[in-house]
């Protein structure tokens, strides 16, 4: 009986020893060491509930009902005027032919009375515009004004009743991964839906306008150019303007102008005929790891100031050569994307709050922008500034930088020659503004000579080597 008793005891002992181990190890979250020590996350149950690609999850449907019937299809006809000088040598007729083009793409109706906007490059060169809507009926569009550095344009129609619209959406608000649908109207087909998420935001392609593009793997091609990329609530965040291809149809990715830069050139064109450009009055560019280690400093995200223009917003605000801007407003700024893409939103006279880095320490300044048209930049002796709408009606340029002045002595002598040319390229890139010539002079060196294509006064196209 006693060794009975000693037996159970022992059993006893082991049980309740076994069972405590048990609860300590493994009943804790299913965790082997707790929660204390954790290796591993356990999603909760809802976790499948909360992401998924089900139906239920994502739906598509309300989203692309809302937008189809707002996106139309744009055709543009242009006409010119060819010459063939051996018709003309060998039979005294046919010297000059008129050869009728025609292009196509979409575009996006944003009110009820008829506006739409679509890609310039949609409309360039047009003579006349066609708009066919999706229930099949065509109208003529007036253009009512473009910006080329942008890629954007805005057309007007005069239907024959309230023509439905997709509304604006905040598109600094859109996440990279959220669902998206790219929606457009190609080869007249009516409009066509594709849907993809959001790949990346604010990317830089280098390009000599935008370089803040919203980047998706919704299918593009070359006919969807000026349609509509919206979200799941079919509320308008970009226009698509181009895709990434060696082929020039889709193969990954696509590319669209933010809906936040698309509204405020609307904005510009209907209430002051063109677009008010804006700038904060610092050149630089975006930190890295190699040009961190270049500055000798540690922060590898921002925009780093290399020049403060005389006279600006930022000079009177204090900023200085080797400030790191990282926010404006609300808005992070990690690269120059960041930085141009959110100015491009703002108007002369907007006051932004810029976060900057100075000495390890963040502070944070008021700073009224400028009109861009009312800054210069200086290179070799030169003083570049951008041309006005009376330069380019009388030379039928749309792009260019006007010699204001020459400080350098050796050209001095050149000045009545030189003062007022405007000047079309260096190096053979296109001249576009003082923001473009600004960022490919900083990349020269002084001595670096350089080749520029100008105009001089009486519309004569020269070409010069400095």
């Amino acid at each position: 009986m006693k060794r009975f008793s000693t037996l159970f005891l022992v059993s006893l002992l082991s049980g309740a020893t076994t069972l405590g181990a048990y609860k300590l190890l493994f009943d804790n979250n299913g965790s082997f060491f707790g929660e204390k020590n954790p290796i591993v996350t356990v999603a909760p149950n809802s976790y499948s509930k909360e992401v998924g690609l089900a139906a239920e999850t994502v739906d598509f449907t309300a989203a692309a009902d809302k937008t189809i019937h707002t996106v139309v299809h744009v055709k543009n006809v242009s006409r010119r005027t060819v010459t063939n000088p051996m018709l003309e040598f060998f039979y005294g007729y046919g010297g000059q032919q008129t050869q009728e083009q025609v292009g196509t793409g979409s575009g996006v109706i944003i009110s009820a009375d008829g506006y739409i906007v679509t890609n310039n490059h949609v409309i360039k060169n047009a003579t006349e515009i066609e708009i066919t809507l999706n229930n099949k009926k065509s109208y003529t569009a007036k253009l009512i004004g473009t910006d080329s550095k942008m890629d954007i344009a805005l057309l007007k129609i005069n239907a024959d009743e309230k023509l439905p619209y997709t509304v604006f959406a905040n598109s600094d608000s859109v996440k990279v991964g959220e669902w998206v649908l790219a929606v457009g109207n190609p080869y007249n087909l009516t409009s066509t839906v594709t849907a993809g998420i959001v790949s990346a935001k604010a990317r830089n392609l280098d390009t000599n306008g935008i370089q803040s593009f919203i980047q998706t793997d919704a299918a593009v091609n070359p006919g969807n150019s000026g349609g509509a990329l919206v979200n799941t609530r079919g509320e308008l965040i970009g226009i698509n303007t181009m895709i990434s291809s060696t082929t020039g149809s889709y193969v990954g990715y696509s590319f669209a102008v933010p809906s936040n830069i698309a509204r405020k050139i609307i904005e510009d064109i209907m209430e002051f005929g063109n677009v008010q450009r804006a700038i904060l009055g610092v050149e630089g560019g975006e930190l890295n790891n190699t040009a961190a280690k270049e500055l000798g400093i540690s922060q590898t995200q921002g925009f780093y100031i290399n020049k403060v223009t005389k006279k600006s917003g930022a000079e009177k605000s204090g900023l200085q050569r080797g400030d790191i801007i990282v926010k404006l407003d609300n808005r992070d700024i990690s690269t120059y994307a960041d930085f141009s893409g959110y100015i491009n939103t703002k108007r002369p006279n907007d006051v932004v709050q810029v976060t900057y880095i100075r000495d390890g320490k963040n502070k944070v300044v008021p700073v009224t922008l400028n009109k861009n048209e009312f800054f210069s930049t200086e290179f070799k002796g030169i003083e570049l500034e951008n041309i006005d709408g009376i330069d380019k009606k009388k030379f039928g340029i749309n792009y260019g930088v006007k010699i204001k002045a020459l400080t350098n002595e050796n050209l001095k002598q050149y000045n009545d020659e030189l003062k007022g040319n405007i000047i079309l390229s260096i190096d053979n890139i296109k001249a576009t503004d003082i923001e473009t010539v600004s960022r490919l002079l900083n990349q020269k060196d002084e001595n670096q000579s350089i080749r520029i294509e100008m105009i001089n006064k009486n519309g004569e196209v020269i070409r010069v080597i400095i």
